[in-house]
């Protein structure tokens, strides 16, 4: 069986292309953009999503790292974690939960768009031992997610059938890139799951996405219930495919990897958890 971890070492990069550019295609080609646009025009919804997707979030990220005594790699796979909301099961989450699917849209645009922006200009700053220029951060963001995106929105415009029919298949494409990545991952890094078992990054991990969820919830009290919904569950969602695509343009310690990697199923669990308990009483919604 020597030959299953050469084999899964040459396949993890095209499998990382598949998972982030087939995600967010599919998020493309599924958002209403007018519904999106129509959304934004709500100042309170648009500030409390910005100040959590690009202050509170990243924050709380960096601040966990001085907290938590967790090994340094560990700390930067939180960092890039805390700069990627929005994950795309969102929609699956807010449709649980009883969220207003047009908000939902407008959060996973921000979301996309401004990782593009943020993250190259942030990640020096917030974590430099890993020596990454923001060129260097923005070009995997531009190729995998911006461009994706971009032409799943413009099919989704112009071309509504079009954008249909093709949406099943990218889904279940990005989907099955997803399950492989996670089983690519744990051949070549299982070793490093089972050493972060007492290192702090899992509960860091679990502190993290609980603390934003109940957090942001309180935050938006402001907003109606549907909407305070899609702000809780967007920022307890996270975009993995943005925080693995730094990863990818730098030769990083593998624990970084392992940390993004174990975001997946802590961030699955965690808005399944939220999106049943925001649910209204039976009869209301």
């Amino acid at each position: 069986m020597d030959w299953i971890e050469p084999l899964a070492r040459a396949a993890l990069p095209a499998c990382l292309v598949v998972f982030m550019a087939g995600n967010l295609a599919a998020i493309g080609l599924e958002l209403d953009l007018g519904k999106a646009v129509a959304a934004l025009r709500n100042p309170r919804f648009v500030t409390i999503v910005l100040v959590w997707d690009w202050l509170l979030c990243p924050g709380f990220a960096w601040v966990l790292t001085w907290l938590v005594p967790m090994a340094e790699p560990y700390a930067i796979g939180l960092i890039l974690i805390g700069m990627a909301p929005a994950a795309p099961f969102l929609p699956i989450m807010s449709r649980i939960a009883g969220g207003d699917l047009a908000y939902t849209a407008a959060f996973l645009l921000i979301g996309a768009l401004g990782a593009v922006v943020f993250m190259p200009l942030a990640l020096p700053l917030l974590a430099p031992h890993l020596d990454v220029h923001a060129w260097t951060v923005a070009r995997p963001l531009v190729l995998l997610l911006a461009l994706p995106f971009a032409l799943g929105l413009g099919v989704r415009a112009w071309l509504p059938r079009l954008a249909e029919r093709l949406q099943r298949w990218v889904k279940l494409l990005a989907g099955a890139a997803t399950l492989l990545l996670l089983v690519l991952i744990v051949i070549l890094y299982h070793e490093g799951f089972i050493a972060a078992v007492g290192s702090y990054a899992i509960g860091s991990q679990l502190l993290f996405a609980v603390g934003i969820t109940v957090a942001a919830h309180a935050m938006g009290r402001s907003l109606k219930r549907e909407q305070r919904v899609v702000v809780s569950l967007g920022v307890c969602t996270r975009n993995l495919g943005a925080a693995f695509a730094p990863l990818m343009a730098v030769s990083s310690d593998p624990r970084t990897t392992v940390m993004v990697a174990m975001g997946v199923p802590i961030t699955l669990v965690v808005s399944y958890v939220a999106a049943r308990a925001l649910r209204p009483p039976a009869g209301n919604g």
